[in-house]
């Protein structure tokens, strides 16, 4: 597909860098809270931008930005990947990658300058979000925290507390597993756009757990802050040409 959303100034999801940020449709989970159902089982056509479009864009623009994002959807499912990253460093722009970790040999293979992984819940309960049809999830969600982490890439992870999916003991089990991480972000869970309609009737992650659980992965050692947001990469709106 050629096809892609696009975002064309962000200042909050590439750190320290006014960046754009270029949705990839497509995804091999179905997080039943996320935002972006447009770019899931929902795409819609007259939300996207011709890639051509986006590259002239970039062009125009890679004087004032310093980065390009470069999210999903899951991107790493996009085949023509590499060649995206290779034209967008070709303009001096740096690339951060969003991705949700299930496709670490596709993962270890992306020349970007920033890492950011969504880690849904505990690598055991991903069945609550679309993981049991991956292989091996469990798996493969551990092979890529392995290895951002000793890549030596910038990097964060994420999580979203979402209700009936991440509880205080799956927070405890994925700070075992991130330990030496740059960053840890949690995200609010907001009842606004989401896959599963059902989940627009449960409330907001509450502010008081949301510390609670930055407590305890700082308790762990592992630098955190609380995101109060509608999710890490907001909500696609049709593009401006």
């Amino acid at each position: 597909m050629a096809l892609f959303g696009l975002q064309k100034t962000t200042l909050i999801d590439f750190p320290h860098t006014v960046a754009a940020t270029i949705f990839v449709p497509g995804c091999n989970l179905r997080c039943p809270y996320c935002h972006n159902p447009a770019l899931v089982t929902h795409i819609k056509k007259d939300t996207l931008t011709h890639i051509d479009s986006i590259i002239s864009f970039l062009k125009k623009r890679r004087n004032v930005l310093g980065g390009v994002c470069v999210s999903g959807g899951e991107p790493l499912l996009y085949t023509h990947l590499l060649d995206l990253i290779e034209i967008i460093h070709s303009l001096n722009l740096k690339v951060k990658i969003d991705t949700n970790g299930t496709i670490p040999e596709q993962l270890s293979k992306v020349p970007v300058d920033y890492i950011s992984m969504d880690i849904k819940t505990s690598p055991d309960n991903y069945h609550l979000v679309g993981g049991d049809n991956i292989p091996q999830i469990e798996k493969k969600v551990k092979a890529s925290i392995e290895w951002i982490i000793s890549s030596g890439i910038p990097h964060e992870f994420r999580t979203t507390i979402a209700p009936g999916i991440v509880f205080r003991e799956d927070i405890e089990e994925i700070c075992s597993l991130i330990k030496g991480a740059d960053h840890y972000i949690l995200s609010q869970f907001r009842p606004i756009n989401t896959l599963d309609p059902k989940f627009e009737h449960f409330p907001p992650t509450p502010n008081k757990f949301l510390n609670e659980l930055k407590e305890i992965v700082e308790k762990s050692g592992i630098s955190c802050m609380v995101r109060s947001s509608i999710g890490s990469h907001g909500k696609i709106k049709p593009s401006e040409n």
